[in-house]
């Protein structure tokens, strides 16, 4: 894993205000070269496993999305995390719990005959499960488009507001607009090539889009200024000093579940917070540099009395990000 420095956490950074910024702005920003920029963006891909992916709005895409808990066998548990990790439909495979529970996103259409397949079909048909939970996200505090404040905390609002001032802000907050944008099938097949790489150049994007790089610059530019879409960094979190990451399934008050959700959101630890349905209503992705920081924030930051039940699940293995494949 590289050890990172000052311009490696302002890069990644950067990336995470305008994931499409060209490296010779974010050289600028950052008081480097170009040329240096380059050579820590590709290092950090080929050993830091950073991939810069755009995702759909789940609106804007017409998709529910599900927290799938399964448990198994230890000696099936890996076969049937790679599995999932390799659909087009999951986001998110974990392997938590000692070894013996998945957890993954499912992003399932409402109707037609694709929906909640994985949920009503496959699951059920599949040898070595031994329980099944699925828990529907009603609501997300943190993650998606908001990224975990590890990630973050290198540039000045100076040199943050230098790099968003070079490309469309969403002009719609897909939470507060109660009208998602729709994507067309010219928008999917965009969003599947940016899903494999978000950098990729306008050329590159329109070859695999059969359009011009014209139409592609336009289009992309669209769908951000209508929060259609959002970019997110995938990378190991060993890279970013953090050693011991968990699950924490909470049972929240239901009164004081937007007060609790509201204010954990602000907590650094936390990658995730989402509200669920289910026998815990509440689920949240802790990150810390090791086990007695993790005891710590357990003990002392997240005791609150409205949450009158947590389950910890310490993450093992991660399988698939938000959309890439970890080996």
């Amino acid at each position: 894993m590289p050890v990172l420095d000052d311009l490696d956490r302002g890069l990644i950074h950067a990336l995470h205000v305008d994931a499409r910024a060209p490296f010779t702005l974010v050289a600028e920003v950052l008081g480097s070269s170009t040329q240096t920029v380059v050579r820590r963006y590709r290092r950090l891909r080929a050993e830091g496993g950073l991939r810069v992916v755009a995702l759909p709005d789940p609106r804007s895409a017409g998709t529910h999305q599900w927290f799938l808990r399964l448990t198994a066998a230890t000696r099936t548990a890996h076969d049937l995390a790679v599995a999932l990790a390799r659909r087009p439909d999951t986001s998110w495979v974990r392997l938590t719990s000692g070894g013996t529970e998945i957890v993954a996103i499912v992003h399932a259409p409402p109707s037609g005959p694709d929906a909640h397949s994985l949920l009503l079909r496959d699951i059920p048909r599949t040898a070595g499960i031994t329980a099944v939970s699925a828990h529907y996200l009603l609501h997300t505090y943190l993650g998606g488009p908001t990224p975990w404040r590890g990630r973050l905390g290198t540039l000045s609002p100076e040199q943050e507001a230098r790099l968003r001032a070079g490309h469309p802000g969403p002009a719609v907050d897909p939470a507060a607009d109660p009208e998602p944008y729709p994507l067309g099938e010219a928008d999917r097949r965009l969003l599947a090539a940016l899903r494999e790489d978000a950098r990729a150049p306008y050329a590159e994007l329109a070859a695999a889009t059969g359009t011009t790089p014209a139409t592609v610059a336009r289009r992309l530019t669209e769908l951000r200024v209508r929060g259609a879409l959002f970019f997110d960094i995938d990378i190991e979190p060993a890279v970013l000093g953090v050693t011991v990451s968990a699950l924490l399934w909470m049972q929240v008050a239901p009164s004081r579940l937007d007060e609790v959700a509201t204010a954990l959101a602000g907590h650094a630890e936390l990658a995730v917070v989402a509200a669920t349905t289910g026998p815990t209503n509440l689920v949240a992705h802790a990150l810390c540099s090791d086990a007695e920081a993790l005891h710590h924030y357990l003990t002392r930051r997240l005791a609150l009395d409205a949450i009158t039940r947590i389950e910890t699940a310490p993450v093992l293995r991660t399988y698939k990000a938000a959309a890439t494949l970890r080996g």
